[in-house]
């Protein structure tokens, strides 16, 4: 493996509309990060992705971009950004955009001219065809429910393309005009000082452009999710992901992340690789295995055995071709802790020992926001309090599925992507420090007692634990071995501990967590010293004793 810049490195998640809102308006921006970049620097942090800041009329919180070379006014201006680069530079942060370039807004310029003359340059840089007997072209359905097709204003039977909202019209990847002006966009903020990238819905891009009729799904209304068709046309993104790589990215040494699901052993290679599509990819294995249905009513519990598995398993897929990168939550998923874990740990142990797993892995693994407070699940008491498009739709999934009002509620308390979107808490004072005005979005219930005020008094907070890992990261005598070291799984008779081992050359590294009822006790060969714990444990000899919620690093 190449030795890249970006390896080694902590990265961290923002979603600016709930990082810190610096004028008082309810909704964060980038002054707001440029106030706490003193905060992530003390975190440990080295890479610092923005969820997207461009001009967008918010239909999807801003992954619908109506510019992509323009800041969104709503967050700041161009010069707040450059200031923001500027002072993360100085700290040691690379910063990082997302590239959301599957689909624009509707509002963009270039579909509006396409709109205006649908037989016109810009008209082709999207999918518009013709209606099939009266119908839409074919029956896929959108990730946000409904037809993928909607009507070109002003058209009688010719239909757009939009695999999300119908206010995300997708791009035509086959065109490489359209694909040489989006590598100049990617330049440009090359150009400005960005390190790269994390690139959003990418393999939506794969299609087949005949667009054919699928076989319906088990939701019952004679559509198939859009996925299908991604599914059976990976080959199609890879090959234009190849010529993004060889074109911008590599010649730029531009750190990329890509938000891939459902790769196998023999393909990851293709895209992490030395020669891959991507930097890296995030290990949605996990999660992956909550949702392998088509509804969140359906959506599964996972055990911690079922956890554990997922987890090792990416880490054998990866373990001969590259890095991945381990996350336990995002803007797109509910929170961790609480998805993850039993009720009994939905706490600050819980969170303590689930960090202490995820983020010693190999890989580079990545923290979203509040993740380092252990912040659980909100309690919503109203579909009327959810803000995402993804979860009124699936709340009206849930009620045609036969579900009460009440039902489909706790379904969304459970699975909502809306958990990972409220203000982050700065304090347990009004608006929990995020805001002086009123905040866009619902505060998390806990932010008296969870916040990032308290913890960052209290040593044994969530909060610091976090410092220590990403510290031990950084240890001179174990950066190497927790960089480039092998991952390996240590097999116990426990269902619920995770214990893996790292190991370079002569060096060992062993990290565990009981996330049980019982105590445990794990013979490790080698062990010696502990480095790292929470909560009550003992190591004797090689024989190391975990009460339930507790972790430990031990050096061998």
């Amino acid at each position: 493996m190449q030795q890249q810049w970006w390896h080694g490195k902590t990265a961290y998640q923002i979603y600016p509309k709930s990082f810190y809102d610096s004028n008082g308006d309810g909704i964060g921006d980038i002054k707001g990060i440029i106030a706490k970049l003193p905060y992530l620097h003390a975190l440990g942090i080295e890479i610092l992705w923005i969820s997207p800041i461009y001009k967008s009329p918010f239909v999807d919180n801003g992954y619908d971009i109506a510019d992509y070379q323009a800041i969104d006014p709503t967050f700041g201006t161009m010069e707040d950004f450059d200031e923001l680069l500027a002072r993360a530079k100085e700290l040691g942060i690379a910063i990082i955009m997302d590239l959301v370039v599957n689909h624009c807004s509707s509002e963009h310029e270039w579909f509006k001219r396409a709109c205006a003359n649908p037989h016109g340059e810009e008209a082709s840089y999207f999918y518009f065809r013709e209606g099939v007997d009266g119908h839409a072209p074919n029956n896929l359905r959108a990730n946000f429910g409904g037809s993928v097709w909607d009507k070109v204003p002003g058209q009688d039977n010719l239909y757009y393309c939009h695999f999300f909202a119908k206010e995300q019209p997708d791009l035509n990847w086959f065109n490489p005009k359209l694909r040489q002006k989006i590598y100049q966009m990617i330049n440009w903020w090359l150009d400005k000082g960005v390190a790269g990238f994390r690139i959003d819905a990418i393999m939506s891009i794969g299609k087949d452009p005949t667009f054919p009729n699928y076989t319906p799904d088990a939701l019952g209304d004679g559509m198939c999710a859009c996925g299908a068709m991604n599914a059976q046309c990976n080959d199609v993104a890879t090959r234009f992901l190849q010529e993004m790589q060889a074109t911008v990215f590599r010649p730029r040494r531009a750190f990329t992340v890509g938000e891939v699901f459902s790769l196998q052993e023999d393909n990851l290679a293709d895209f992490i690789g030395d020669e891959g599509n991507f930097s890296t990819i995030f290990d949605f294995g996990p999660r992956q295995c909550v949702c392998n249905h088509c509804a969140y009513y359906a959506y599964d519990k996972l055990t911690i055995a079922q956890y554990r598995a997922a987890l090792f398993k990416s880490q054998r897929q990866a373990a001969h071709c590259g890095f991945i990168a381990p996350v336990i939550e995002n803007h797109d998923e509910p929170r961790g802790v609480s998805c993850y874990l039993p009720p009994m740990w939905h706490n600050a142990a819980g969170a303590k020992a689930l960090g202490t797993i995820i983020m010693l892995l190999r890989g580079i693994p990545f923290i979203y926001q509040g993740q380092e407070l252990g912040m659980l699940n909100v309690q919503f008491n109203s579909i009327d309090e959810f803000n995402d498009l993804q979860s009124v739709e699936e709340y009206r999934r849930c009620l045609q599925h036969g579900l009460s009002k009440t039902e489909a509620l706790a379904v969304l308390n459970a699975q909502a992507r809306d958990h990972a979107r409220t203000p982050m808490p700065w304090t347990g004072g009004a608006q929990a420090g995020f805001t002086l005005g009123q905040p866009w979005m619902r505060l998390q219930q806990d932010y008296p007692q969870v916040n990032v005020a308290a913890q960052d008094k209290d040593p044994n907070s969530v909060l610091q634990h976090y410092r220590r890992l990403v510290a031990l990261k950084k240890e001179p005598s174990l950066q190497q071995l927790l960089t480039y070291g092998s991952c390996e799984e240590v097999d116990t008779p426990y269902e619920a501990v995770i214990c893996y081992r790292r190991t370079l050359d002569s060096q060992i590294l062993y990290v565990a967590a009981n996330f049980g009822e019982w105590d445990a006790t794990l013979h490790l060969p080698g062990a010696r010293t502990m480095s790292l714990s929470t909560g009550k444990v003992q190591l004797q000899g090689d024989k190391l004793h975990l009460d339930p919620g507790s972790s430990a690093v031990i050096v061998g």
